[in-house]
């Protein structure tokens, strides 16, 4: 299936008011033109595999690696979130989230910084693809997905939600409009600190539908509730994912 073929490829391998960015790759002074996203290295070259590369989300000097998915549903995907193995911890502090970690080859998250760069310069779609320990893979996508800068608390904004195969279901839009918090920068939208009780980090509301950077596990552990990778429409509120991305692209 489409999921099992990316999850094997992966496995393997502040306003800015010029407009000429919008929609376009960052130009440096000598002419040079260097890939705001995985979508200009495919534009560059249509038969670019899948893989690691090199992307400058805010400029020359802000060089940072990606998987780029070339294959699924059209290709041209910028990977900014993966859980594949449990390599890396994913309960970390606001600092880590908003300038990233982990490897582009398996574990990783972007930063909200360069995430916020991106949505700055273009207009992206959503895709999110995962597995479970059965073997089963689902996904789900949205037409319009954007996150703000780190002054209104790098708030996403996602709509159109379309289905999937498998029935993923949305578990995401219920996230929409809140601002991105983490275990010691509380900007929910519930009395409690939602990062703290779910052991993650995310655009928690009251509190979550989807904790894609939780704790990594094992399936229906469920010991204790809603802690683990989750995609609650799919597989429940105890169950911890295999894997799961996000993923965006330009729109076209």
């Amino acid at each position: 299936m489409l999921c099992d073929l990316v999850f094997l490829q992966m496995k393997a391998a502040s306003l800015l008011p010029v407009l000429v960015l919008f929609l376009a790759p960052v130009l440096t002074s000598s002419g040079l033109i260097l890939p705001l996203d995985c979508s200009d290295i495919y534009n560059h070259n249509t038969s670019q595999p899948s893989g690691v590369y090199t992307i400058y989300p805010i400029g020359a000097t802000s060089a940072v690696q990606v998987y780029c998915d070339m294959v699924s549903l059209g290709g041209r995907w910028t990977v900014f979130q993966s859980r594949l193995d449990g390599s890396v911890n994913f309960y970390r502090p606001w600092d880590h989230y908003k300038t990233g970690f982990g490897s582009a080859a398996t574990e990783f998250w972007l930063g909200l910084e360069n995430i916020f760069n991106l949505c700055l310069r273009k207009k992206y779609e959503l895709l999110v693809i995962m597995e479970d320990f059965e073997g089963n893979s689902a996904y789900a996508s949205y037409s319009s997905f954007f996150v703000g800068p780190e002054a209104d608390g790098y708030r996403l904004q996602v709509t159109g939600f379309t289905e999937g195969d498998a029935d993923a279901g949305d578990a995401l839009s219920v996230h929409n409009g809140h601002m991105f918090s983490t275990f010691d920068k509380d900007q929910d939208g519930s009395q409690v600190n939602c990062a703290r009780l779910y052991l993650g980090a995310f655009w928690y509301g009251d509190c979550q539908n989807a904790n894609p950077n939780g704790v990594y596990s094992w399936g229906a552990e469920g010991s204790i509730h809603g802690v683990g990778v989750e995609w609650s429409d799919w597989k429940g509120s105890n169950y911890s994912l295999k894997s799961i991305s996000m993923r965006i692209r330009p729109v076209q």
